[in-house]
């Protein structure tokens, strides 16, 4: 099973790798940017799936990214929750 991180208020101008690069730095985990969330404009927001994360890795990574500092931006995290049957 795969899990999933939102990251919210990522700068306009971030590449989905440069979003991927930094959950890596800071995790390990190899993700991908699954969703792009442009809202407006002014904070933009990426979901990654990471595939057979260990348990609490991305809750990790989320507790860790929250509230980091990265391009001139305060940035927000944590793990989707899965439906019940949604993978």
């Amino acid at each position: 099973m795969s899990e999933r991180l939102w990251i919210g208020n990522v700068p306009p101008d971030a590449t989905d790798e440069e979003v991927a690069e930094l959950a890596k730095k800071y995790s390990g985990l190899d993700g991908k940017v699954v969703q792009r969330i442009d809202g407006d404009g002014t904070r933009p927001a990426r979901v990654l799936e990471f595939a057979g994360a260990p348990l609490g890795a991305v809750d990790t990574l989320a507790l860790r990214l929250a509230g980091l500092y990265w391009k001139e931006r305060a940035l927000h995290a944590h793990r989707v929750q899965h439906a019940p049957g949604q993978t």
